[in-house]
């Protein structure tokens, strides 16, 4: 049995067909603006948790329709990425160092860091001095402080950050051979050699270590 369609009804059958389309559509974008449109706008950056060597800002956003928000409600970025000067001492000591004049369990210490710590690297642990004294003084150490003294990551939150070379947070970006962030290594070349020493006739030929020559 044959099946005869106009091609007024199949004209009918097609409009029908980009009309549905169009209005999934349309829902599917209402809803997303209805989600982005629950938040506020995000307000001022706060004041960089350090004046030197890397610290963070946050920035606050506000719910308007109460807990129905998708998405976090606080971000951050890195600020005051400017080397300290040589007389500002580490971070993370200033830290334990603050705890000098409290009493623990009676008796007061000088308290040293802990560094690199893999279970709690956002705690500040601290060692007495000269005692085998080891105590979370805190649970999380303040917002910049560098996760371990291996890399530029920090703890905000309580949370370890990946920085990159680019100081920025979240970013894998890494110095190359030559010590150029995200480069590829071509601005200078490893060089291997040997030479001998002209000081005494007794003392051996001196070894070269690998240095890397800059054009």
């Amino acid at each position: 049995m044959e099946i005869c369609i106009k091609a007024s009804d199949l004209f009918v059958l097609f409009c029908f067909v980009l009309c549905f389309l169009h209005l999934q559509t349309s829902r599917i974008a209402r809803s997303d603006e209805d989600k982005e449109g629950a938040w506020d706008a995000w307000g001022a950056w706060s004041d960089c948790s350090r004046t030197c060597g890397g610290g963070a800002s946050y920035s606050l956003r506000r719910c308007l329709n109460g807990r129905n928000c998708e998405g976090r409600n606080i971000r951050y970025k890195t600020c005051s990425n400017n080397d300290c000067p040589s007389d500002v001492g580490d971070f993370r000591a200033q830290q334990c160092s603050a705890y000098n004049d409290v009493k623990y369990q009676g008796h007061f210490y000088e308290w040293l860091p802990v560094y690199n710590d893999p279970s709690a690297p956002c705690a500040l642990k601290c060692q007495a001095l000269g005692k085998k004294l080891v105590v979370e003084l805190a649970p999380k150490v303040l917002d910049g402080t560098r996760c371990n003294v291996e890399s530029l990551d920090m703890c905000i939150s309580g949370i370890c950050q990946a920085v990159g070379c680019d100081r920025q947070l979240g970013s894998n970006a890494k110095e190359d051979n030559c010590g150029i962030c995200a480069g590829d290594g071509s601005t200078c070349r490893l060089v291997r050699g040997q030479a001998k020493a002209h000081v005494s006739p007794e003392k051996s030929r001196l070894q070269i270590d690998p240095m890397l020559i800059y054009p």
